[in-house]
């Protein structure tokens, strides 16, 4: 269902209700410390709202105004089409990365997610 196809009471509850959770998200995603990661889960987890799917599609169409690239996939997979600048910030901050086995068949690094994922620890430090 398109947002012109709703009745204009709705439309405004629907218009505003993705931009403040989009806000919420961009928020956590600036608080992600260099060097360091969320999944696209923890940050819905820590938000305790929405889910993988929702932060994605929030980053796809308004995270190019914070550090993207420390929201990641939970496999560590580098964002496709973004691949050569998410490396190099991971590595202008020193993100752990895994280099990829001759066997992958892309050949790409990953980020390595036992190291690198952040677990919002900052959140009692008055990001509630």
């Amino acid at each position: 269902m398109s947002e012109e196809s709703l009745p204009e009471v709705a439309r405004v509850e629907y218009s505003d209700a993705l931009p403040e959770y989009a806000e919420r998200v961009l928020d956590v995603a600036e608080m992600i410390p260099p060097g360091r990661v969320m999944t696209y889960g923890d940050v819905a987890e820590w938000l305790e709202e929405g889910g993988p799917r929702q932060v994605g599609r929030v980053m796809a169409l308004y995270g190019g105004a914070v550090p993207w690239w420390r929201v990641v996939r939970a496999d560590g997979v580098l964002l496709p089409g973004h691949e050569q600048e998410a490396m190099a910030r991971y590595r202008a901050e020193g993100t752990p990365v895994k280099e990829a086995s001759r066997a992958a068949e892309d050949h790409l690094p990953r980020v390595d997610m036992r190291r690198a994922r952040w677990d919002g620890g900052e959140r009692a430090k008055g990001h509630t």
